[in-house]
């Protein structure tokens, strides 16, 4: 049996590795529709290697013909259109942070938590929507399940250092013109970032709360809590730095039970959706360069911390348009096909 399949913000970066990720993971769409604003209809834009989409007004569509809505177009459409889809039977699976600490909306990684799936179900008080995890918790409780599962860790420490594509195309434009413009000596004028982001880090992600920390570093926190463990502490601190593409992570964690080395290192190769790359040596270890248009999430620099007991640190890199967006929406349509949700 084949789907019909809505991307919601298809033109955007995120909406058009959605429909790449749909076709390179030959996910059985009998159609996809690409839907975006009244502007944009008409557009044509590729699906696959060789298929084309033309653009269908957002407004306009009637979401009881399809069966699947993956939305990447903001929370203020999420808000307006996502609750629409799923009361004329379209399973959303919404990109934005509207739904994620709803209570009524489960939120999925699908190598972490794939059994709640079934609470979006309208018979079990749900809404027809999945909400996908802010790209930085992503990646990380893929890296923290396995080790969670057996040791269980009581608290988190995590820097990140954010690609400019977490803010969109446009965030990424901004990287590339303010590069080319500091070259010729042009004037440097922030416009998606609030301090220039060429040859800079920025550690500011989001809007501040009134606790000093944004709402980007309280989303690691409140996300982790619901998808792993609300007895996990997790304190985080955001970076934005001039990368185009792939998020980095520096993690530090304690378990409640002692652990070797060789354990962590066991588990963490044997887990779904992760790989070591671990040799401490020169160019050992992953990075945003490496981890770009990859599926998975890579650990590298494994070692026990010993100021704290049952201490460990890593360092954790991947793709956020594909396993911190696109891909994890996908594959959450994958499990709702395999557990026969419609």
């Amino acid at each position: 049996m084949g789907y019909k399949v809505a991307v919601v913000g298809a033109t955007g970066a995120v909406g058009r590795e959605m429909l790449q990720t749909l076709s390179e993971r030959k996910f059985p769409a009998d159609e996809v529709f690409a839907l975006a604003s009244e502007k944009s209809t008409g557009k044509e834009i590729s699906y696959g290697e060789d298929g084309v989409i033309k653009v269908t007004s957002l407004d306009k569509f009637d979401f009881s013909n399809a069966d699947i809505a993956l939305f990447s177009a903001g929370g203020e459409l999420s808000k307006a259109y996502a609750p629409r889809a799923g009361q004329e039977g379209c399973l959303v699976i919404d990109n934005s942070s509207a739904f994620r600490m709803d209570p009524n909306v489960p939120l999925i990684v699908p190598e972490v938590n794939p059994d709640t799936l079934k609470q979006a179900k309208p018979e079990n008080k749900g809404k027809n929507i999945i909400a996908n995890p802010n790209c930085s918790t992503a990646q990380l409780v893929v890296a923290l399940k396995p080790i969670h599962d057996v040791f269980t860790i009581k608290r988190v420490v995590v820097s990140t250092y954010q690609a400019t594509s977490g803010a969109g195309s446009l965030g990424m434009e901004e990287l590339f013109n303010q590069t080319k413009g500091i070259f010729v000596n042009d004037t440097v004028t922030p416009e998606v970032f609030t301090k220039q982001i060429a040859f800079n880090a920025i550690p500011h992600i989001d809007v501040f709360m009134d606790d000093g920390f944004t709402k980007e570093e309280w989303k690691m926190q409140v996300e982790t809590a619901k998808i792993l463990d609300p007895n996990i502490k997790l304190v985080a601190h955001c970076v934005r730095i001039p990368v185009f593409i792939g998020h980095s992570e520096a993690v530090f964690i304690e378990t409640e039970k002692s652990f070797e080395e060789k354990q962590i290192r066991e588990l963490l190769r044997n887990a779904e959706g992760l790989a070591v790359i671990d040799m401490r040596s020169d160019e050992g270890y992953a990075t945003p360069v490496e981890c770009a248009g990859d599926d998975l999430v890579f650990v590298s620099r494994i070692r026990k911390d010993i100021t704290v007991e049952n201490g460990l640190v890593f360092w954790c890199v991947s793709d956020n348009l594909r396993k911190g967006a696109a891909l994890n929406s996908v594959q959450i349509a994958e499990l709702a096909v395999a557990q026969k949700y419609f």
